[in-house]
């Protein structure tokens, strides 16, 4: 029997952030630069008001739609496939629009992820695969395999667990 992975989809598989920076910079007067937001985090860049406006934009239809696959993702991905059960495990009820636009989003950009391999849930501590890749550290002190944090700017202060820059890192991890 193959071990199991599950795989977060925002900010892990999908560039979720770079989504948040498009929608950013086309506003009404952006205040800093492409340069600038890819080095701080929105929570560090931003005063309350403007994260939260920033922030609700994930009730909009089709914010999950169109958002760009992380590099590397497809590729190592369908390598994984070939050595473990993969799951994709979402915390798609948080957001409405989210589940048929991320159904869809899969459907389009990992095809040979079948639909009994989608987990849309709201915690992740039921998870029972052997790894877990995420971006969120909530998401990993609860999970009883190992975890493997998926670097974004949200979580860079985070050392409680191994870190993983890009696709090339968890593909030299896993395979």
């Amino acid at each position: 029997m193959k071990q199991r992975i599950a795989i977060d989809m925002d900010d892990v598989m999908a560039d979720t952030h770079a989504k948040f920076v498009k929608l950013y910079l086309e506003g009404e007067m952006p205040l800093y630069t492409l340069d600038e937001l890819k080095e701080k985090s929105f929570h560090e860049l931003f005063d309350e008001h403007e994260y939260l406006a920033l922030s609700q934009r994930v009730y909009e239809p089709g914010f999950f739609a169109d958002i760009e696959v992380m590099e590397g993702a497809q590729e190592v991905i369908a390598e994984l496939m070939q050595k473990y059960d993969v799951f994709v495990a979402s915390a798609a009820q948080e957001f409405p629009n989210s589940l048929r636009e991320k159904w869809d989003w899969l459907q389009r950009h990992f095809p040979a992820i079948t639909w009994h391999n989608y987990i849309f849930l709201g915690d992740k501590s039921v998870l029972n695969t052997d790894y877990l890749i995420d971006d969120l550290p909530r998401n990993l002190r609860t999970f009883q395999g190992e975890g493997f944090l998926f670097d974004a700017l949200h979580n860079r202060e985070d050392t409680q667990f191994r870190r993983v820059k890009s696709w090339h890192d968890i593909a030299k991890a896993l395979l």
